[in-house]
C-alpha cells in the first residue's frame, strides 16, 4: 500500500476509534440518566431488584402453561416476601405478573374443562404467587388487574366449586401446595366480577338450560344461590378467606338486583348472631357474619340500608351485651365497626360548613403572591365572625333530626374508646370522627365534651389512650376547631406525661405515644396563626418526652410530632436546630438522649426548667433502677446552665427526699444529690455552710433510719457509696465522727456479697481516703492496710473480695510502707485455694485486679522522689518481675468449674488484662533505664546487652499464654486474647521488645480493626500457623486439643479443619531439640505425647486430647510416619493405661478404646501389645464398655490377620460376634479366655478381692450383678 494510502487509513482508523469512544461515553451518560432511560431499566434499578429472575420464572410458567417445578413458585414467594414493608415497590410490576398468570388459568380452564383435575394442578401453584402479592401489596392493588369479562363470572364460580371440596394439606406456609391460596384468589376475583352492569340472571347459563321460575324474576338465580352458599361456608373459616368473603358478599349483595337475597342474608346473619354457642366453628361464623354486615353497611346505598337498620342494630346491640363479646376482642372490634357504619347510614352524607379548612395543598397556590392571606381566609368558614379581641365566633347551624338509635351508637363508640384492647379503641376513634363529620357544630361540641370526660383522673389507661386517638381523628378531619384548643391542649400535655405505677412497673407508654400522635395531627391540621400559642405550650412537653422518656418509641414519636409542627407551622425559635439534634437516630439510645441530646436542647431558652422539673418529679423516683441512676447524671449535666438555681432550689428539694418512705424516691434522691454536688464543684460553685452541713448529715440520717435493712437495702448501699464518692470529690467539710462513720459504712459495703455494692464502695474509697483520712498520718494508713491484708484470708469470701479491691484503691502514701506484704499476699490470693471449701473465683478475680492496680499506683511517674529510696524502687520492679508476673501467668491456667460453669474464665480474662498492664510497667521502666526510645530500628547495642526486667523468657510465656487462650473454646476469650496480643505488638506509646518470632506473629495477627476473632472459622486458621514456631507450639496445641475434642460441634469442625489444612501443607518445620527439619505430622505427634504426659490425670485436657487423637487416627494421621508411628503409638498406649485405670468417665473410655483399636491394627510389636490391652477391657465392669470393646476387637481381627493364626480367625470372629457382652460378667470372662488362647496371649487370672469383716461397704458377692447398685446404674449411663 502506498504511504499516502496507509496514512489515510490510519487517520480513518483514529477517527473511527474516537467515534466509538464518544459513542460509548454518550451511552454511559444516557445509561446514568434516569430521565431518558427506558422504563424497564429504571424499574429494575430502583424497584424490584430481582425482576430479571422473577420474569424468567414467569416466562417459563406462561410458555409451559403450568408450573413445572413447585420450587420456582416458592422462590418467587421468598423474593416478594422481602418487600413486605415496602409493597409499593412492586406495584409497577403488578400488571406484568398478574395478567399473564390469570390468562393461563382462564385458558387452561377453557381447554381442559373445569371438572378436570389438570385445572387444579395449574390453578393452585399460580394462586400462591398471586396471593403472595395480595399479602404484600394489599388486595386493592391486585384486584384491578384481574380479568373482569362477563363470561368469566360463571368460570370463576365453577372453579370455586371445584376447589370448595379440597382441604388444605398443611398449615405451614412454606409447605403449602395452594389449596387455601386458590380459594382466596378466586373469591377475590369474584369480588370484581360481581360488579358487572347486567342482571345476574341474564348471565346465568343454567337458567337457559332449565325451567327457571315463571320468567317474572321472583326466584333467585341458581348462580346466586351457589355463590351465597359457598360464602356462608367460608365465613366459618379462621383464615384470610373469611375477610375476602366478607368483601365479596358486600359487593354482591348490595347490587340493585339483589334486594331479596340481601334480605334473606340479613335474616341468616340474625340467626347466627342470636344462636351463637361456645363451639369454635360457630365463633368464627359469628365473626364472619358481623364483619360482613359491617362491609355491607359500608358499600351499600343509604336508601336500601335504612330499612335494615332496626333489624341489624337490634341483633348487634344484644350481642354486644353478651358474654361472647366480652371474651373476644376481634368480635368487639367488628361490632364497633358495624355500629359506626349503622350510624353513618342513619345520617345524610354532607360536608358540614362549620368544619375547619386546613392549609392549601397545591404547591402553585402556596407559593403564589397573597397565599398567606388566602390560607388565613380559607382556614375559617365563611359563616364565622370575629370578636373585638380577634377570637372566632362560630354561628350555629340549623338543627337536624337525630335518630334515637344514634345516641345508642355514640354510647357504644364512647364505651369502645375505653376498651381493654387497642384495636377496639382505634376502631371506635375512627367511628367517632366519621359520625361527627355529619353532625352540626352544637352536636359535635357535645361529642367533644364526652371525649374530654375520658381524661378524668379516675379513668384507666385505656380511656386516656382512646381519648387521645379520638382527639387525633377529630383534629385530622377538621372537626376540632381552634376555639376548643385551649381546653384540649392542657389535657394533651397531661397525657404526654401519663405514667401510672403498677406494682414493680408502670403503664402509660401507649398513652404517651398516642398523645404525641395528637400533637402530630395538630401540626398537620391547623394553620400557623392558630397554632402559634399552642406550639409554645406543647413544645417543652414534646421535647421533654423526646429526651427523657423511657421507651424509644415514645421518644421518637414526640420528636416526630415536634418536627412536624416545626416544618409545617413555620417560624418557631430554634426549631430547625433542635430538629437536627433530636432526630430519629440520636434518640435511639437512652443514654445519648439523656446525657447528650437533652443537654444540647436545654441550652435554648424555655427548656431548662421543664427538663429539670421532669427529672425531679418523674425520673429520679422512677421504678426502673437504671433510669434513676441515669436521671441523676442527666440532672448534673444541666447544672452548668444555672448553678445557683440547682444549688438553691433543686438541691433543697432533693435532700429531704433521701429519707422518703418510698424506696425509689430515696434511692434516686440520694444519687441525684451526690451528682449535683459534684457537678456544682466542677462548675466552681461554692455551697453555703448550711447546705454543706445538710449534705454531711445525709448518710448518718439514712443509717439512723435503718434504711439499709429490708427490701431495697442493697441498692441504697450502692447509692450511699456513690454519694460518699461525690462529696469526697467535692471536699465537703465533715466532722471527725462523720468521717469515721462514713469510713465504717464503706468497709461494711466492701464486705457485702453483692459485687455492684463492692465496686461502688471501692470507687468511693479512692476519693474518700485522700480527701479525709490521708492527713491523719502514717499510723492510720498502716492500720488500714493491715486490716485489708488480714481480710485476704478471711473465711468470709465477700470480705476477701472486697479487701482485694480495696487495696487496689488505696493511695500511694498508704501502700509504699508495706508494698512487699501487699504484693506478696495479693499474688498468693491469685492462686486457687488449697481448701476446696474456700475456693471462690470472684475473690481470685478481685485479687488479680487489686494486684495490678497496686502495681500501677506504686510505679506511676511522680514529681517527688521515691519514698523508699532508689534501691527500694529497683527492688519493687524486680519484685514485679519475679513474683507478680508469674502469679498472673499462673492465673491464665485457672480452669475452675462450679455449678455456674467455667468460672475460671473470669480469672483468665482478668489475668490477660493484668499482664498487659504489667508488661507496660516493666517496658516503661526498661526504657527509662536505657534512656532510649524502644523502636526496633533504633535499639542500640548497649540496650541489647543490658539486663532487662522484661526479657525473652517473660515475652515467650506471655505470648504463649495468650495464643493458648486464642485457640480455646470460649469466643469472648479468643477475642480478648487476640486483642491483647494485637495491642502488645502494635503499641505506639510503649514498645514491647524481645518477642520471639515477632515478624511471623505480626503476619498472622494484623493491626486491622474489627477483625472477627470470636468467629472460629476466622481465628483458628490463623492461630494454627503458630505451630510452626517451636517456642509457642505446646501452648497452641494444649489449647487446640480442647477445641477439637470438645462438645461444641461448630467449634470442633472449624478447629479440626484448620489443623488438617495445616498438616496437609508440604512444608517442613525445624525441630526444637535437633537442628533438622521434620514433617509437621511427626512434630505434632511428639507434642501430643508431651500434652498427655504434662496433663496426666487432668481430665479437662486428657479427655479432649484422647478424642483428638481418635479423630486424627480416623483421618489416617500419624499412621504413615514409618518407624515413628510405632514410637508414637507405644507412648500413647502407656498414657492410656494410666488414664483408663479405674476411670468411670465414659467419654475417656470410648476414646481410649478407639485408639487401642487403631493401634492394634498396626503391625508388630505395637499391634500385639495394643490387642492384648484391648482384650483386658472385654471384662470391664460396665456392659456398654464391654460391647464397645467387642466391636473394636471384631474390626481389629478383620484388619490385622497377624494377631490370630489364620485357621483360628473365623473361630475368634464367631466368639466375638455371638457373645452377649452386655450380659453376665462371668460369661464375658470365659469368652475372653478363649480369645486369649486363640491369640496365644497369657490370660492373667483375676485376683479375688479380700473383703474385711470391718469393711461393710465392700462386702458384696464377687459373682453378683454389677448393675445391682444405683451408683453402678448411674455410672453406666455416662453421668
Amino acid at each position: 500500500m502506498p504511504p499516502a494510502a496507509e496514512a489515510a487509513a490510519e487517520a480513518e482508523g483514529d477517527v473511527s476509534r474516537e467515534e466509538e469512544q464518544a459513542a460509548a461515553a454518550a451511552a454511559a451518560t444516557v445509561e446514568d440518566d434516569d430521565e431518558h432511560d427506558s422504563k424497564e431499566r429504571v424499574l429494575q434499578k430502583y424497584f424490584l431488584q430481582e425482576w430479571s429472575l422473577v420474569k424468567s420464572i414467569l416466562d417459563d410458567i406462561v410458555s409451559a402453561g403450568a408450573v413445572s417445578d413447585l420450587s420456582s413458585v416458592h422462590k418467587i414467594r421468598s423474593i416478594l416476601d422481602k418487600y413486605q414493608e415496602q409493597g409499593q415497590l412492586l406495584e409497577p410490576y403488578m400488571e406484568s405478573i398478574v395478567t399473564p398468570l390469570m390468562l393461563v388459568i382462564c385458558s387452561k380452564a377453557t381447554q381442559f374443562g373445569v371438572e378436570s383435575v389438570e385445572v387444579l394442578q395449574v390453578l393452585k401453584p399460580i394462586s400462591i404467587i398471586i396471593y403472595t402479592l395480595v399479602t404484600v401489596c394489599g388486595y386493592k392493588a391486585v384486584v384491578k388487574f384481574l380479568p373482569h369479562q362477563v363470561s368469566d363470572l360463571e368460570l370463576a364460580v365453577a372453579l370455586l366449586e371445584k376447589c370448595h371440596d379440597t382441604n388444605t394439606v398443611t398449615s405451614i406456609r412454606e409447605e403449602s401446595t395452594g389449596e387455601m391460596e386458590a380459594k382466596c384468589v378466586i373469591l377475590l376475583w369474584l369480588s370484581i366480577l360481581v360488579l358487572i352492569p347486567f342482571d345476574i340472571s341474564s348471565v346465568d347459563s343454567s337458567i337457559v338450560q332449565s325451567d327457571f321460575g315463571n320468567g317474572d324474576g321472583s326466584e333467585t338465580p341458581p348462580l346466586v344461590l351457589r355463590v351465597v352458599g359457598f360464602c356462608k361456608d367460608y365465613l366459618s373459616s379462621a383464615g384470610p378467606m373469611r375477610s375476602i368473603t366478607s368483601l365479596l358478599l358486600a359487593k354482591f349483595l348490595t347490587r340493585p338486583d339483589m334486594g331479596k337475597v340481601l334480605a334473606s342474608f340479613i335474616q341468616w346473619t340474625q340467626e347466627v348472631l342470636s344462636s351463637s354457642t361456645e363451639n369454635l366453628v360457630d365463633h368464627f361464623r359469628l365473626l364472619g357474619a358481623v364483619e360482613t354486615l359491617a362491609a355491607i353497611f359500608k358499600a351499600g346505598s343509604r336508601t336500601v340500608l335504612l330499612d335494615l337498620v332496626p333489624i341489624v342494630w337490634d341483633g348487634a346491640s344484644t350481642l354486644m351485651k353478651s358474654h361472647m363479646s366480652s371474651r373476644s376482642p376481634l368480635l368487639r372490634k367488628y361490632l364497633v365497626k358495624l355500629s359506626q357504619r349503622i350510624g353513618l347510614a342513619c345520617l345524610p352524607h354532607q360536608s358540614p360548613s362549620w368544619c375547619y379548612k386546613g392549609r392549601v395543598t397545591s404547591l402553585p397556590e402556596n407559593i403564589s403572591p397573597g397565599a398567606a392571606e388566602l390560607s388565613e381566609k380559607s382556614s375559617h368558614p365563611d359563616h364565622t365572625n370575629f370578636n373585638e379581641d380577634g377570637s372566632i365566633v362560630y354561628e350555629q347551624e340549623e338543627g337536624m333530626d337525630v335518630p334515637e338509635v344514634l345516641e345508642e351508637i355514640m354510647e357504644v363508640l364512647l364505651t369502645g374508646l375505653k376498651d381493654t384492647d387497642t384495636v377496639v379503641r382505634w376502631s371506635a376513634a375512627k367511628g367517632i370522627g366519621r359520625i361527627t363529620s355529619r353532625l352540626t357544630y352544637s352536636l359535635s361540641d357535645e361529642v367533644l365534651s364526652s371525649v374530654m370526660e375520658l381524661f378524668s383522673p379516675h379513668e384507666g389507661d385505656g380511656s386516656w389512650h382512646g381519648g387521645c386517638l379520638a382527639l387525633a381523628e377529630l383534629a385530622r378531619r377538621g372537626l376540632l376547631l381552634p376555639i376548643s384548643l385551649p381546653k384540649v391542649v392542657p389535657v394533651v400535655a397531661k397525657a404526654l406525661h401519663y405514667d401510672v405505677r403498677r406494682g414493680p412497673h408502670s403503664i402509660g407508654a401507649h398513652v404517651r405515644d398516642a398523645a404525641a400522635y395528637v400533637c402530630w395531627a395538630f401540626g398537620r391540621a391547623y394553620y400557623h396563626l392558630d397554632m402559634r400559642t399552642i406550639l409554645e405550650q406543647l413544645a417543652p412537653h414534646l421535647l421533654t418526652i423526646a429526651c427523657y422518656d423511657r421507651e424509644v418509641n415514645c421518644r421518637r414519636a414526640a420528636s416526630a410530632a415536634f418536627q412536624e409542627n416545626v416544618g409545617r407551622q413555620g417560624n418557631y425559635p430554634h426549631g430547625i436546630e433542635i430538629v437536627n439534634m433530636a432526630d430519629y437516630f440520636a434518640l435511639s439510645s437512652r443514654v445519648n438522649s439523656y446525657l447528650s441530646v437533652a443537654v444540647l436542647v436545654a441550652e435554648f431558652d424555655g427548656y431548662l426548667y421543664p427538663f429539670v422539673d421532669e427529672l425531679l418529679s418523674s425520673k429520679i423516683c422512677h421504678w426502673d433502677k437504671g433510669l434513676r441512676e441515669l436521671s441523676g447524671k442527666a440532672l448534673s449535666a444541666l447544672v452548668k446552665y444555672n448553678p445557683e438555681y440547682h444549688a438553691n432550689f433543686v438541691l433543697e428539694k432533693v435532700i429531704p427526699c433521701t429519707l422518703s418512705s418510698d424506696l425509689c424516691m430515696r434511692h434516686g434522691a440520694t444519687l441525684a444529690a451526690g451528682e449535683l454536688v459534684m457537678a456544682l464543684n466542677q462548675c466552681g460553685y461554692v455551697l453555703s455552710t448550711d447546705k454543706q452541713k445538710q449534705l454531711a448529715d445525709v448518710v448518718p440520717a439514712i443509717e439512723k433510719a435503718r434504711l439499709y435493712r429490708g427490701k431495697g437495702g442493697e441498692i441504697m448501699r450502692s447509692a450511699v457509696s456513690r454519694f460518699i464518692q461525690c462529696i469526697s470529690f467535692s471536699h465537703i467539710p465533715l466532722t471527725e465522727k462523720i468521717k469515721r462513720s462514713l469510713f465504717d459504712t464503706l468497709n461494711d459495703n466492701l464486705r457485702h456479697p453483692n459485687s455492684q455494692i463492692q465496686n461502688a464502695a471501692v470507687e468511693a474509697l479512692k476519693q474518700f481516703v485522700p480527701a479525709y483520712l490521708q492527713q491523719h498520718g502514717d499510723k492510720d494508713g498502716y492500720n488500714i492496710v493491715r486490716k485489708y491484708l488480714e481480710q485476704l484470708r478471711d473465711p468470709n469470701v465477700a470480705a476477701r473480695r472486697g479487701s482485694a479491691l480495696a487495696l487496689g484503691g488505696l493511695p500511694y502514701e498508704y501502700l509504699i510502707k508495706s508494698w512487699r506484704d501487699v504484693l506478696s499476699k495479693l499474688s498468693a490470693s491469685c492462686a486457687i485455694e488449697d481448701n476446696p471449701e474456700d475456693r471462690d473465683a470472684e475473690a481470685r478475680v478481685h485479687a488479680v485486679k487489686g494486684l495490678v492496680s497496686v502495681c500501677e499506683i506504686l510505679t506511676e511517674p511522680r514529681d517527688v522522689a521515691w519514698l523508699g529510696g532508689e534501691e527500694d524502687e529497683r527492688t519493687l520492679f524486680q519484685f514485679i518481675k519475679d513474683v507478680v508476673i508469674p502469679s498472673l501467668l499462673g492465673a491464665l491456667d485457672d480452669y475452675s468449674v462450679d455449678n455456674r460453669g467455667d468460672v475460671g474464665s473470669w480469672v483468665r480474662q482478668a489475668a490477660m488484662d493484668g499482664l498487659e498492664r504489667c508488661t507496660y510497667i516493666l517496658c516503661s521502666r526498661d526504657a527509662k533505664n536505657s534512656q532510649t526510645e524502644l523502636r526496633p530500628d533504633q535499639l542500640s547495642e548497649n540496650y541489647a546487652a543490658t539486663v532487662h526486667l522484661f526479657d525473652t523468657e517473660i515475652a515467650t510465656k506471655l505470648v504463649g499464654g495468650l495464643v493458648k487462650l486464642g485457640v480455646e473454646k470460649m469466643d469472648k476469650l479468643r477475642e480478648a486474647a487476640a486483642g491483647v496480643l494485637c495491642r502488645l505488638l502494635y503499641n505506639r506509646t510503649i514498645f514491647v521488645p524481645f518477642i520471639p518470632h515477632r515478624q511471623k506473629i505480626e503476619e498472622i495477627i494484623s493491626d486491622e480493626k474489627e477483625l472477627k476473632w470470636a468467629e472460629p472459622n476466622f481465628s483458628y486458621p490463623r492461630f494454627v500457623k503458630l505451630l510452626d514456631l517451636g517456642c509457642y507450639r505446646r501452648y497452641v496445641l494444649s489449647g487446640l486439643v480442647i477445641a477439637i475434642g470438645g462438645l461444641q460441634d461448630s467449634l470442633r469442625k472449624a478447629s479440626l479443619m484448620a489443623l488438617l489444612d495445616y498438616l496437609q501443607a508440604a512444608d517442613q518445620v525445624k525441630a526444637d531439640d535437633l537442628n533438622k527439619w521434620e514433617s509437621r505430622e511427626m512434630i505434632l505427634s511428639t507434642e501430643i505425647i508431651w500434652v498427655l504426659q504434662e496433663y496426666r490425670k487432668c481430665d479437662r485436657v486428657i479427655v479432649p486430647t484422647l478424642k483428638t487423637i481418635e479423630i486424627l487416627l480416623n483421618k489416617q494421621i500419624f499412621l504413615n510416619m514409618e518407624s515413628h508411628t510405632s514410637v508414637f503409638c507405644a507412648e500413647v498406649l502407656k498414657s492410656i493405661a494410666i488414664e483408663l485405670r479405674g476411670t468411670k468417665d465414659f467419654s475417656k473410655l470410648y476414646s481410649g478404646i478407639a485408639i487401642l483399636g487403631h493401634s492394634a491394627s498396626l503391625q508388630e510389636p505395637v499391634g500385639t501389645e495394643a490387642f492384648s490391652v484391648l482384650l483386658t477391657y472385654l471384662t470391664y465392669r460396665f456392659p456398654k464398655i464391654r460391647k464397645a470393646v467387642a466391636e473394636q476387637v471384631y474390626l481389629v481381627l478383620l484388619q490385622n490377620g497377624s494377631l490370630v493364626p489364620s485357621e483360628c480367625t473365623e473361630k475368634a470372629l464367631e466368639i466375638v460376634s455371638e457373645t452377649c457382652w452386655e450380659g453376665g460378667i462371668e460369661d464375658a470372662k470365659q469368652r475372653k479366655l478363649e480369645l486369649c488362647e486363640l491369640a496365644g496371649l497369657d490370660a492373667r487370672p483375676v485376683k479375688k478381692i479380700v473383703v474385711s469383716a470391718k469393711d461393710p461397704v465392700r462386702q458384696m458377692p464377687l459373682n453378683g450383678d454389677e448393675n445391682a447398685s444405683y451408683a453402678s446404674l448411674v455410672d453406666s449411663s455416662g453421668f
